[in-house]
């Protein structure tokens, strides 16, 4: 998964999405919950993420 800071406008429906790997802080920029490749038990949630970013910040990059 690749975030683009720069494009994410803090909507927080990546956050909805997948509480265990995005949220937002109190100034509203996006915190990643993780390190590395996303945990295979929350594939489903950062596909989820992506879908649901308005603004295309988020990019899978998971194997298909």
């Amino acid at each position: 998964m690749t975030v683009d800071r720069k494009r994410c406008e803090g909507y927080g429906f990546c956050e909805e999405a997948a509480p265990e790997l995005f949220t937002l802080d109190d100034a509203g920029e996006l915190v990643v919950r993780f390190t590395g490749p996303v945990p295979p038990d929350q594939e489903r949630e950062a596909v989820d993420a992506v879908r649901v970013c308005p603004v295309g910040a988020l990019r899978e990059t998971l194997p298909r």
